[in-house]
């Protein structure tokens, strides 16, 4: 990459006009090694609104967006690059309303930019956790107490599913956290997630709920009760067994939806998880180098519009 900016107005200064925004992107993408983002072909011909393939077979013409999450947009990629910044460096998110506030653009258009983002945010290239791996689930939603007196939902404290959707995570100790939507905290649903994302052999720290029962038969299951103020185990081996990283990862994601966007659809609730997620993997370096980080995941990522709200 070329251009240091450790704040938004730098980065703004940067990126002052869309030749510039064209010309990183182009360096980010291709490492100045144009290839057809259909066949894959090198050394296209340039064209005066982008280039060609110069494979017979192909022939397409294409431009540094074709095949990313910025195709066909109709917002500038100053505009693309300034609410990147933003919704990776805010720890609990931005909203729509501030977005657009920020970038004088519509609330709809923030909203939608918003959404896209977080698509790219996805890990498309998930890694099976090692080590120590805690893991715990969690029930997103409004507290039933907030709400107005027409709008409260009998039966709804704790656990239950009539207003809140489950959520279950899992954080590798000093590593990484994956995150997953799910229907239900059932034995079934908890033991096919683990396995598909923890290595046989691995140490699972969980709390007492019954469904993660069993798990001793493929990895080393340690228990900690959450109770009369115990949230740790004995050490073993000068290790200390807890759940307190993914509680510090579910208590990121609440007071985001409680201080900053008040309310996410469980349509599209997987995607905030995602945005979260992101930003806990990369807590490590530096804003511009998860900028950057979060820019080359555009590439081979796009979300329609009629797709987000459902009508395709």
């Amino acid at each position: 990459m070329f251009g240091q900016f450790k704040t938004l107005p730098q980065l703004l200064d940067f990126f002052k006009d869309d030749a510039t925004c064209i010309a990183y992107w182009e360096q980010a993408r291709w490492r100045g090694n144009v290839t057809c983002p259909h066949c894959k072909a090198e050394k296209p011909y340039k064209t005066n609104r982008g280039y060609k393939c110069t494979n017979r077979a192909c022939q397409k013409k294409f431009s540094a967006l074709t095949g990313s999450i910025f195709a066909n947009t109709k917002l500038p990629l100053r505009t693309w690059f300034a609410a990147t910044y933003l919704c990776t460096s805010h720890k609990k998110g931005i909203s729509s309303l501030q977005l657009s506030r920020m970038l004088g653009i519509h609330q709809k258009s923030s909203w939608f930019l918003l959404h896209r983002i977080r698509q790219m945010l996805k890990d498309r290239m998930p890694v099976v956790l090692e080590g120590i791996i805690e893991a715990d689930e969690s029930f997103v939603g409004g507290k039933n107490k907030n709400r107005h007196w027409d709008k409260k939902v009998k039966g709804s404290q704790g656990r239950s599913r009539k207003d809140k959707t489950p959520v279950v995570g899992l954080v590798a100790r000093g590593g990484k956290v994956v995150t997953f939507v799910t229907a239900d905290t059932d034995k079934e649903t908890l033991h096919q997630i683990i396995d598909n994302n923890v290595a046989n052999g691995a140490t699972i720290v969980t709390d007492a709920y019954h469904s993660y029962r069993g798990l001793d038969e493929n990895y080393k299951h340690v228990i900690v009760k959450h109770t009369a103020g115990n949230f740790f185990v004995h050490r073993e081996n000068g290790v200390d067994y807890h759940t307190q990283h993914i509680e510090g990862y579910w208590s990121s994601i609440k007071r985001g939806y409680v201080g900053v966007y008040h309310y996410m659809s469980p349509k599209h609730l997987q995607r905030y998880c995602d945005e979260y997620a992101f930003r806990y993997n990369t807590r490590t370096i530096t804003d511009q180098e998860r900028f950057e980080q979060a820019i080359l995941l555009g590439i081979g990522t796009h979300l329609r519009y009629d797709t987000l709200i459902g009508k395709s």
